[in-house]
C-alpha cells in the first residue's frame, strides 16, 4: 500500500515543482546554484540528490506537505562517500573565498552564537549553518548539516578556504563510511523565507521534529514571570520564594507564573549518606557532581508546613540573608582556588588554607543558622496533604490568585550529576564522559568540567519515559504546571554504550516528550542548554519553547556593560533557525541591574515572555511597569524578534559601526528596536567571548520603514500597502511622519543603550481629510502592542475613530487635525491636541474591565 503522504499518492492540484537542475548542478568539482558558482574544488566522493529522490514519506499535515513540495525544487542534499567505515568522518564539501556569510556555531556545549566572515577558512568549530548572500543571482543559499542514520553532522573550518563537514556517531560501536544526505542545501530570493522553507524541508524529510506552527506554546508566553536563580541560587526555600512573589504584588506588577529554579531537589554527592540531601549548597557549580537520590523536593520544601506563610505568625525571612549567604560563598570559592593554585605551584603545607576554608564554611552554617541541616529522607510522618511542595503550591495560589503557572527546574538526567544508582527504582549507571572532539574549539566552561569530574547518572533510556513520568506525575500532583529543563546536551557524552547520541537522544527525547503530552498539558516545558541540532532535529516533536540566548553569571571585567549585548546578540540570530521550531525564550533579566532598561527594551519586542530573576528587595518597578501590565500580562509583539535584512552579514559586537537592528509586528502596526551591543564578541583565537573595548562608543544609525519585513505576515502585508506612516520614538518621544519614499530616520545611540521605533500606518478617512494613526501607551515599550481593536466610521454627517487599549497611561494617537469630542469608557473625556499631529488622553487602568479602555474620537 502507498504510504498515506507519499509524494505519488498526493492530491491532483498540486503545483508542481521545477526541475531541480535549474537550480543546483554538481559537475567538475564546481557546485553550482542558479547557474553561478558557489563551491569549488568539490572532492569527487561528494554527490548530490534533489530534494524528492531522497524523500520517502512523512507525518506532516498534508498543508505542509504540499508547501513543502510545491518548493522541492529550490532544495536537495550533499553526501559523500569513504572507503573505510569509522564511528567520525570528515570531509571536505568544497571551498570558497570571498563570499560573505552569516554562520552559527556552538561556542560551548550548550550555547550557540552567530558568525560571519568570507571563507570557508572563517568557519568556527561546531557550525549548526551557512547563509550565503549571493548577489550575482538575487538569492540567499542555506547548507545545513543535519541528520543521516545514526549519524549527526556539523561545519568546520578547513584550510585554504574549504568547508569541512564532520559526521559522527557517538560511539565507536557504531560506524559507516557513506551518507547520501548528510547536508541540506536550498535557495531563496529572501534571507526569511528561506529559513522558514529550509526547516520545514528538513522536518517533512526527517519526520523526527515539528515546527513550532504545528504546536501549541505554553500559556506563559504573554506573561510576566519570576524565576529564584539569581535571587537564591541553590539556597531557595519557601519563605524566600513566599516574600519573592509578595514583593511583585505589592510592588503592582503581579507574576503570572513562577519558575523555582536549581536548589529544590533531593540531591547528594555519592560519599554522602543516600537518604540525605547535601548541605549548605549555595553557589552554581558546587552542585555539579551531585545526583537525585530520590524524585521529589528536597527536605527544606518538604517540611514546609501548610499555612505558615499564610497564618497569623508566618515564618520569618530576612531579605539579606540571601546576599549574605551569596557572599559567603563567593569566598569559600575564592579560598578554594587559591588552595588550589598553591597545589599546582608546588606549595606541601596547605593547612592555612584549609583552616580558612574550614572557618569560612563554619560561618556559612552560622548564616543559615542550622536549618539547612540534612534530614533522613523518611523522618517526616505527617499527611502529606499538610506538608511539602503541594501545600506550599497550594498556599501560593490561595494568596496570589493570579499565579497561573509554576514550575521547577530540572537537567535533562534529572540532576547535573543524572541519579544516584540504587537510591531509586531506576536503573542508573554512572557513566564516564566522553567530549567530541569538535568541542575542542568551544569554550572553557565550568559545568563541563564539573560533569566529566564526576560522569553522569544515567537512567538506561529503556527507562526514560518511566524516569520522566515517575517525576513528572509527582510534581503535577502537587501543584507544578511545566519544568525548565536544564544541561540537555550532556546526553551527548555518555552514548557510547547506548548506540550513539542519535539513538540515545531518540530513547530520551520520546520519554521526555510522552510525559509532557501526559502531565503539563503537553506543552509545560521549556528547554535550556539545548543549542544543537542534535536536540532540534530529535527533541522537538513535543517541546515547543527554549532558550535562545545565554546569560553569563560571572562579573565583567570591563564592568557591568559589555556581556549584555551579546545575550541580545546570541537571542535575536538564533531566533532566526529555532524560532522556526520552538517559541524563542529571550531569558530573564534582573531589573535592578544596571543594564536592565537596555535589556527591558529587548523583551519589550522580542514576542516572547518577559520574567525577570531578580532578588527578593532588588526591583525597578518603574521599569517592569513599562514592560507589564498590573495583572501579569504583557504587550506582547506577534511574532518572534528577527534581525534586520541590513544586519545579517555584519557583526554587531565589534565592526565598531553596527547596530543591531530587530524586527517585529504588533496588531496594527510594525516594530523596530535599534540596540547598541558593541564592545565585545567571540575571539577564534583565544577562543571565549571578550570584551572590545575601542568598540565601545556611540553609534549611528538608520532605520526605514522598509526595514520592517511587512511580507512575512499575511496581516502585516496590507499594513505596507500605507501612503504614509507614522512614527513613534519610545525613549526619544518624537512623533515622525514618513512614507515609504522617505529618507531613511539617522539617530546616534550610546553604548548600551536603545531607541524602539514604532510604524503605524496612517488611515486616511473619506472625504474629510483626517488623517490619523493609533500609536498606543507611551509608557510602554512596545507601544503599539497596548492597542487590542481599532475601527472606522467615516460618513457624511460625522467621522468616528474607536479604539480598545489596554493599560494605564498616556494613549498617543497620531491625528492632522483636533477631533471634536473625546469619549473614554462612554464618557466625554479631555485630551491634548498638538499641531504638530500629537494627540494624547490619559486612560485609567480599570481592573473590572481587565485593564482595557474604549476611546473614541469625533472628528
Amino acid at each position: 500500500m502507498v504510504p498515506p503522504n507519499d509524494p505519488s499518492s498526493l492530491p491532483l492540484g498540486i503545483c508542481k515543482p521545477e526541475s531541480p537542475d535549474k537550480y543546483f548542478e554538481l559537475l567538475d568539482g564546481k557546485f553550482s546554484v542558479k547557474g553561478f558558482p558557489l563551491l569549488s574544488e568539490v572532492p569527487s566522493n561528494v554527490v548530490f540528490s534533489p530534494f524528492l529522490s531522497v524523500y520517502k514519506s512523512s507525518d506532516a499535515p498534508l498543508a505542509l506537505l504540499q508547501r513543502v513540495q510545491a518548493l522541492s525544487h529550490k532544495g536537495g542534499f550533499l553526501g559523500f562517500h569513504k572507503d573505510a567505515p569509522s564511528d567520525r568522518l570528515m570531509n571536505s564539501i568544497g571551498k570558497f573565498t570571498g563570499r560573505e556569510f552569516l554562520s552559527i556555531f556552538r561556542f560551548k556545549t550548550w550555547w550557540c552564537t552567530m558568525w560571519m566572515g568570507s571563507s570557508g577558512s572563517d568557519l568556527q568549530m561546531e557550525t549548526q549553518w551557512v547563509l550565503f548572500n549571493v548577489p550575482e543571482i538575487r538569492s540567499y543559499v542555506i547548507i545545513i548539516p543535519v541528520i543521516d542514520g545514526r549519524f549527526r553532522s556539523a561545519f568546520h573550518p578547513g584550510t585554504d578556504g574549504h568547508v569541512m563537514i564532520c559526521a559522527e556517531s557517538g560511539s565507536t560501536k557504531v560506524t559507516a563510511s557513506s551518507f547520501d544526505a548528510i547536508a541540506y542545501v536550498h535557495v531563496s530570493e529572501n534571507p526569511y523565507n528561506i529559513m522558514k522553507e529550509a526547516y520545514s524541508a528538513l522536518r517533512v524529510h526527517l519526520n523526527t521534529f515539528k515546527l513550532l506552527e504545528e504546536k501549541t506554546v505554553p500559556s506563559l508566553v504573554d506573561k510576566f514571570g519570576w524565576c529564584t536563580w539569581d535571587a537564591f541560587y541553590l539556597a531557595v526555600e519557601p519563605a524566600g520564594v513566599w516574600h519573592g512573589v509578595n514583593d511583585f504584588v505589592e510592588g503592582g506588577v503581579s507574576p503570572r507564573f513562577l519558575i523555582i529554579d536549581d536548589g529544590w531537589q533531593s540531591i547528594n554527592t555519592d560519599d554522602e549518606n543516600p537518604n540525605e540531601d547535601a548541605k549548605n549548597l549555595v553557589l552554581g557549580g558546587t552542585q555539579m557532581t551531585t545526583r537525585l537520590h530520590r524524585l521529589d523536593e528536597c527536605d527544606k520544601f518538604r517540611k514546609y508546613k501548610g499555612g505558615s506563610m499564610s497564618g497569623p505568625n508566618p515564618t520569618s525571612f530576612d531579605p539579606k540573608k540571601p546576599k549574605m549567604l551569596i557572599l559567603k560563598a563567593i569566598e569559600i570559592e575564592h579560598a578554594e582556588n587559591d588552595r588550589d593554585k598553591a597545589i599546582q605551584s608546588g606549595v606541601t603545607d596547605l593547612s592555612p588554607f584549609e583552616t580558612k576554608i574550614q572557618k569560612l564554611k563554619q560561618e556559612l552554617d552560622v548564616i543559615f543558622g542550622g536549618e539547612e541541616k540534612s534530614v533522613s529522607s523518611g523522618s517526616r510522618s505527617c499527611k502529606a496533604e499538610s506538608y511539602g511542595m503541594k501545600a506550599f503550591t497550594r498556599d501560593l495560589r490561595t494568596k496570589f490568585k493570579g499565579l497561573d503557572d509554576i514550575y521547577v527546574w530540572h537537567a535533562l538526567c534529572g540532576a547535573w550529576g543524572g541519579v544516584r544508582p540504587d537510591c531509586t527504582n531506576l536503573n542508573s549507571k554512572i557513566i564516564s564522559c566522553k567530549l567530541s572532539p569538535g568541542l575542542d574549539g568551544t569554550m572553557a566552561d565550568l559545568a563541563v568540567v564539573k560533569i566529566v569530574e564526576g560522569g553522569v547518572g544515567l537512567v538506561h533510556p529503556d527507562q526514560a519515559g518511566d524516569f520522566y513520568d515517575s517525576m513528572h506525575s509527582y510534581l503535577a500532583d502537587v501543584g507544578i504546571t511545566g519544568v525548565k529543563v536544564d544541561v540537555i546536551h550532556s546526553l551527548e557524552y555518555v552514548s557510547e554504550d547506548y548506540g550513539g547520541r542519535v539513538e540515545l537522544a531518540k530513547g530520551y527525547y520520546k520519554g521526555l516528550s510522552d510525559s509532557l503530552s501526559k502531565n503539563f498539558k503537553g506543552s509545560g516545558l521549556i528547554s535550556s542548554m539545548q543549542q544543537c541540532n542534535d536536540f532540534f532535529f530529535l527533541g522537538t516533536k513535543q517541546i515547543s519553547m527554549g532558550r535562545v540566548g545565554m546569560k553569563d553569571p560571572n562579573g565583567d571585567p570591563m564592568g557591568v556593560y559589555w556581556l549584555q549585548g551579546v545575550h541580545m546578540i546570541h537571542c535575536a540570530y538564533n531566533s532566526m533557525w529555532m524560532g522556526q521550531i520552538i517559541q524563542p525564550d529571550w531569558d530573564m533579566f534582573q531589573s535592578d541591574h544596571p543594564s536592565a532598561k537596555f535589556h527591558g527594551g529587548s523583551r519589550a519586542i522580542c514576542g516572547g515572555p518577559v520574567y525577570v530573576s531578580d532578588s527578593v528587595g532588588g526591583h525597578d518597578f518603574d521599569l517592569l511597569k513599562k514592560l507589564v501590565y498590573p495583572d501579569g500580562t504583557i504587550p506582547k509583539c506577534q511574532d518572534f524578534a528577527l534581525p534586520t535584512r541590513d544586519c545579517l552579514f555584519r557583526n554587531p559586537l565589534f565592526d565598531k559601526k553596527t547596530i543591531l537592528k530587530i524586527w517585529n509586528f504588533n496588531k496594527y502596526g510594525g516594530v523596530i528596536g535599534a540596540f547598541n551591543c558593541q564592545g565585545a564578541g567571540w575571539d577564534p583565537k583565544e577562543q571565549r567571548i571578550k570584551g572590545y573595548s575601542e568598540c565601545y562608543k556611540p553609534l549611528p544609525v538608520s532605520v526605514h520603514v522598509t526595514d520592517i519585513e511587512w511580507d512575512q505576515k499575511k496581516e502585516a502585508a496590507q499594513m505596507s500597502e500605507a501612503d504614509e506612516f507614522i512614527v513613534y520614538l519610545n525613549q526619544a518621544e518624537e512623533l515622525l511622519l514618513v512614507s515609504p519614499e522617505s529618507e531613511a530616520i539617522q539617530i546616534t545611540i550610546q553604548p548600551s543603550t536603545f531607541e524602539i521605533f514604532s510604524f503605524v500606518p496612517i488611515k486616511k478617512l473619506g472625504g474629510t481629510g483626517i488623517s490619523f494613526a493609533p500609536v498606543g501607551l507611551a509608557n510602554m515599550f512596545n507601544s503599539g502592542g497596548t492597542i487590542q481593536e481599532v475601527e472606522y466610521f467615516d460618513s457624511e454627517a460625522e467621522t468616528c475613530v474607536r479604539i480598545e487599549v489596554k493599560g494605564g497611561g498616556s494613549f498617543l494617537s497620531y491625528s492632522n487635525a483636533s477631533p471634536k469630542k473625546a469619549f473614554l469608557n462612554g464618557a466625554q473625556a479631555g485630551f491634548e491636541w498638538l499641531d504638530n499631529g500629537k494627540l494624547a488622553l490619559n486612560l485609567p487602568w480599570t481592573e473590572t474591565a481587565g485593564g482595557v479602555s474604549n476611546v473614541a474620537f469625533l472628528f
